[in-house]
């Protein structure tokens, strides 16, 4: 997911489908209600990004408020805050909530959290920035009562929250999150497990004045590190990203999981949860629809070389 916290080169579009649980008026709502309980004004917010949840980042405060999208996965907020105050506890550099809220705030029929901005440096988030960030993640305790790794749920929670989706591609992503189920139980993991960051790539990661920083830990869990080695080697393999990025990586972090007779599982978990991150607000953002059939398209026809584009 792009941070939450920094500025991006292009805006994504506002919500425009008829119909959709996230229209701009909500939107509009939302924020400004979220800003009332804060004290400042909404004018002049900029939407950062808009798949799982709507990103705002406010012009009147260094405030980042980031509304809650998927219903099912609402839960999931309550992960975020405490991975992110686990984070500031052991001082791992991460996106820190502003603090005297109790947090997540409930605005509405919507869960929001709301994070100090980190300001704008001028330069991109480095595949080795992520690798020293997951080494430190992956060296410290899971906070208590952080739930273990549960891909399929997830992807699950968002084929049921699916604001349109018609009952052949229903039926066959919950046939494949079967398939490639079975074939993760039979896995022996090399690293020990622990505490995983869940959605690890550079676009969850800020270069701050003081040094990269990690964002949006709704994925966080106990589990295996490995999880957090794929999403760079994927993105070279389905978004043509540059191969030294994800080679820098692994020399960095000191694995690499492309090599272990197990990654093509986990790509095709992590495929599976590309695709489907769209589904709970699709109404809302129709502009991401071509992609999203070419994706199953491809998943459907086992096209494992096939180039996709980033969701818009």
């Amino acid at each position: 997911m792009t941070s939450p916290t920094a500025s991006t080169p292009s805006t994504p579009p506002e919500p425009t489908g008829p119909g959709g649980r996230f229209t701009p008026g909500i939107l509009r709502d939302a924020l400004g209600r979220t800003c009332d309980l804060l004290g400042v004004d909404p004018e002049g917010a900029r939407l950062l990004r808009f798949t799982n949840n709507a990103v705002y980042e406010l012009a009147s405060a260094p405030f980042v408020v980031r509304i809650v999208g998927s219903t099912r996965l609402r839960h999931r907020v309550g992960t975020v805050v405490r991975v992110a105050r686990h984070f500031e506890r052991h001082a791992v550099p991460a996106i820190r909530l502003v603090p005297g809220l109790d947090q997540p705030l409930p605005v509405g029929e919507h869960l929001v959290t709301v994070w100090w901005k980190v300001p704008e440096t001028g330069r991109k988030a480095k595949s080795a920035d992520l690798a020293a960030l997951l080494r430190q993640v992956h060296a410290l305790p899971p906070p208590e009562g952080l739930a273990e790794w549960a891909p399929f749920a997830a992807v699950r929670a968002r084929v049921s929250d699916a604001e349109e989706l018609d009952e052949g591609d229903r039926r066959f992503l919950l046939e494949r999150c079967a398939e490639v189920e079975a074939a993760l139980a039979d896995l022996d993991f090399p690293l020990p497990r622990g505490l995983v960051h869940g959605d690890a790539h550079t676009g969850n990661v800020i270069p701050g004045p003081d040094g990269p920083v990690l964002c949006d830990f709704d994925s966080s869990c106990v589990g295996p590190p490995e999880w957090d080695l794929t999403p760079l080697a994927v993105g070279h393999e389905r978004f043509g990203d540059p191969p030294a990025r994800y080679r820098v990586f692994a020399q960095r972090y000191g694995f690499d999981v492309t090599t272990w007779s197990g990654f093509s599982v986990l790509r095709a978990i992590r495929e599976l949860k590309l695709t489907t991150s769209v589904l709970p607000i699709l109404r809302s953002h129709p502009s991401v629809r071509d992609e999203l059939r070419k994706r199953l398209n491809d998943l459907r026809n086992g096209r494992t070389g096939a180039r996709w584009n980033r969701y818009r």
